[in-house]
């Protein structure tokens, strides 16, 4: 029998950890001197040891680490637990190379441009919507409010609950820039149901990933945002993956104030 101390400079498991393990029922000692209280392991128990220090580095959890211990002799079972660990670390090594060139490419624009922070570009999902929307071809970008006005008119009447949370945003069809006759759909997300209007219709949007920068300030500022959120996407592994659209987190409609005004400018995109 093996004094703990002995066991664990042979196992190269702290005695604090073995403690531990002996708590959560892991690695019992082989017997516990009744008088002194003092635990005791065997020579075969060092095997044991080996393979929950190999599941560890591996990194399963302790806990995950006593369910494998209970079928270890189950190659079936064994092997089942071991692939789905290979997945979930392959998941966050992609995770990692992703943050790392997320990392890279931010370095790198803040040695040639110390203002490259200035629109902080990040990705996310947009969740899956039902919408009230309005599209139409309208003259110009800056003609947008009459597509508002006509989704608030047309609803007034049926009394729409705004969804949780209200997105308000507007999409821009015609997939670049154009100076005239410009082809816009408004959308503002709902709870319930309801019948179409005249030029109103409802629908379900589904999720979607988007890149997006969230900036304060008037409209002015929309084109070097598009800029800096188009070149995170080419610049980070990704690429487009539909129509760029703005969010209004706060627009003209709660204040006139443009200093006031939150837009979010985003590009659905896919990984390259």
């Amino acid at each position: 029998m093996l004094k703990i101390g002995v066991f664990s400079k042979l196992s190269r498991i702290s005695i604090r950890m073995l403690r531990h393990y002996d708590e959560i029922g892991l690695l019992e000692p082989e017997t516990i001197d009744s008088f002194t209280g003092y635990r005791y392991y065997s020579e075969t128990q060092l095997p044991i040891a080996e393979r929950i220090t190999s599941l560890k580095n591996m990194g399963f959890s302790l806990a995950a680490i006593i369910e494998i211990m209970k079928n270890f002799d189950n190659p079936e079972a064994l092997s089942q637990f071991l692939a789905v660990k290979k997945t979930e670390v392959m998941e966050e090594a992609e995770d990692i190379n992703r943050r790392l060139i997320l990392l890279e490419t931010t370095i790198a624009k803040l040695r040639k441009d110390e203002t490259a922070m200035t629109y902080s570009v990040s990705l996310k999902e947009l969740p899956e919507r039902y919408v009230a929307s309005v599209r139409q071809i309208i003259p110009s970008y800056d003609q947008e409010g009459m597509l508002w006005g006509i989704l608030m008119e047309e609803t007034a009447s049926l009394q729409i609950q705004d969804g949780e949370p209200c997105y308000t945003l507007a999409i821009f069809h015609d997939g670049e820039h154009k100076e005239s006759d410009v082809d816009v759909e408004v959308q503002k997300s709902v709870k319930g149901t309801y019948p179409n209007t005249e030029h109103v219709v409802f629908k379900h949007v589904a999720p979607i990933s988007i890149a997006s920068a969230t900036y304060q300030g008037s409209y002015d500022k929309v084109n070097e945002v598009n800029e800096a959120v188009a070149n995170w996407v080419k610049d980070n592994g990704y690429e487009f993956n539909g129509l760029s659209f703005c969010i209004y987190h706060v627009s003209p409609y709660e204040t006139s104030n443009s200093n006031e005004w939150v837009t979010e400018v985003c590009y659905p995109v896919k990984k390259r």
